[in-house]
């Protein structure tokens, strides 16, 4: 009984590592491309199978993004590009 107990957990366990990699690994690789440093951090510390991964690679780095374009666009006055050429 013991035996099958731990022979099912084993298969869990293989089927939880599986799903988790590939996501610590693509978020792994986001933040410390986009210096991170305090994401990378919690990342690699805390396992949520998947949960906190996919958060950051789907929200965080696509509200980040947004705001840096907007941040690209300002001109030196406050406004935007489109503004001064027109």
């Amino acid at each position: 009984m013991f035996g099958l107990f731990i022979q099912h957990a084993m298969w869990i366990m293989f089927l939880l590592l599986v799903w988790t990699l590939p996501w610590k690994g693509w978020a792994l690789w986001l933040a410390a491309k986009r210096g991170d440093k305090g994401w990378f951090i919690v990342l690699l510390i805390l396992n949520t199978l998947a949960v906190l991964e996919i958060i950051y690679i789907f929200a965080i780095t696509k509200r980040k993004d947004s705001t840096d374009t907007d941040r690209q666009n300002e001109g030196v006055d406050g406004t935007t590009t489109h503004e001064t050429i027109q």
